[in-house]
């Protein structure tokens, strides 16, 4: 059977590679420091040796809108482009193409049927930066094939937290069952408080710093009990209007199940908390 080499549950800041990457007199001044952090990050995977990446995000109204948002979806394609054209513009994020791994996505997306998760899937799937910038910051070589899974944290009505748990032990059971001795490395991001186009959106930190704080520490703790006791969808509405990725980073606890992170860490920005978390479900790979 495959082996689950690790979990990451990470944010997905668009603007690190070009705050990073430019000419060093025109980074910002929290530049080398977020490097830094993002570069020990990045050893926790190359440390597992992973052969496949299922990376779960969500998409930015690119290519889903409010009139059809699927709710679970699941890449199948052979490859994928990543980066749209705001994305390039706004962030300077790179274009990239992606190799896919169909027969994993269609074991996948069995198990996860016959598990009671009606997902809808996409052959033609591009790829936008809830997915790439994870790439970006923990595989820069973009050099394995991917399993892309789409959620839905944007577009009401929205799955419930307890649906995000579990679904990410759901996926965990798949994963576990899928007859290969290939190393798979789940990749997920999301967000912690985050404001986008209202009121809070520019303060001089995330605009919940208790609750980022409260989430920091549920996730490192793997305490799912205290996270469905305080995390509902209203509640997070009142964290931030864009608040609601935090239930990405629910489903990848679920992938990594009920257990202490390996690795924790987060970077305060003038805007967002950023935080960095990984699980080896099957022990230290070191």
């Amino acid at each position: 059977m495959a082996t689950l080499a690790a979990v990451l549950g990470t944010t997905h800041h668009p603007f690190y590679y070009k705050a990073t990457t430019g000419p060093v007199e025109e980074q910002p001044p929290f530049a080398a420091e977020w490097k830094r952090k993002v570069e020990a990050y990045r050893e926790t995977l190359t440390a597992a040796k992973p052969d496949i990446l299922v990376m779960v995000g969500a998409d930015h109204f690119h290519q889903f809108f409010l009139d059809n948002y699927p709710t679970f979806l699941i890449g199948k394609a052979p490859r994928y482009d990543a980066t749209f054209y705001n994305e390039e513009r706004e962030f300077g994020i790179p274009k990239y193409v992606l190799e896919g791994h169909e027969e994993l996505s269609g074991f996948l997306l069995q198990g996860l049927m016959d598990r009671g998760f009606d997902f809808s899937f996409s052959n033609e799937l591009k790829i936008d930066h809830s997915i790439i910038c994870p790439i970006i910051t923990t595989r820069p070589e973009a050099d394995l094939p991917v399993v892309p899974i789409y959620t839905n944290i944007f577009a009401p009505p929205l799955p419930s937290p307890k649906r995000f748990w579990d679904l990410g032990r759901a996926i965990r059971e798949v994963i576990d069952e899928y007859p290969s001795d290939q190393r798979i490395a789940a990749i997920g991001s999301g967000h912690l408080s985050l404001e986008l186009g209202g009121p809070r959106q520019f303060g001089e930190h995330g605009p919940d710093p208790e609750f980022d704080a409260n989430a920091i520490r549920w996730l490192s703790e793997g305490n799912i009990e205290a996270i469905l006791e305080n995390v509902t969808l209203e509640t997070l509405a009142g964290h931030g209007n864009a608040t609601h990725g935090f239930m990405d980073l629910i489903l990848m606890m679920g992938i990594a199940g009920p257990e202490k992170a390996a690795y924790v860490d987060n970077f305060d920005l003038y805007h967002t908390m950023e935080a960095y978390f990984t699980w080896y479900p099957n022990g230290d790979p070191a």
